[in-house]
């Protein structure tokens, strides 16, 4: 099955909320869904699950979040803790994919079209889950 045929979910993972963004099977549409507020890692990934069934989605990709010299912060390590516990609950694919710079881009992007996400950390999150989704996708496209 081709990448741009394929609904995906894009997860940016932290420790207050999950941001959700969806693609649409043509691979150019993706958008911002919902902020989870976190509970626990099982509640969490029953809620993610539950959005995989809802939107039919086929792929999931998470942010994992890279210090700039590569290492692994401790947020990242809960990341991939998150990612290990929703791979073997989901029944689709789980990927990760780099998410530096996400929440600034989704910050910047939010100013510029009139939004203020210092007052809504939702809107900010899953923003910068659409950001990392749409990261996720064209760096797929170069690859083809």
């Amino acid at each position: 099955m081709a990448q741009d045929s394929v609904r995906i979910l894009g997860l940016d993972v932290g420790e207050k909320r999950i941001g959700v963004a969806v693609a649409y099977p043509d691979g150019i549409v993706v958008r911002p869904l919902v902020a989870i507020n976190r509970s626990s890692i099982s509640d969490d990934t029953d809620k993610i699950v539950s959005l995989i069934n809802e939107y039919n989605i086929e792929l999931v990709v998470v942010g994992l979040p890279i210090s700039l010299d590569g290492k692994f912060s401790h947020q990242a390590r809960l990341v991939k803790d998150f990612t290990r516990n929703l791979t073997d609950a989901s029944p689709v694919r789980v990927k990760s994919h780099d998410e530096r710079f996400s929440t600034v881009e989704a910050n910047r992007l939010l100013i510029d079209a009139g939004q203020k996400p210092s007052r809504n950390k939702g809107l900010l999150d899953s923003a910068s889950a659409a950001v990392i989704l749409q990261s996720y996708l064209e760096s797929n496209r170069f690859r083809s």
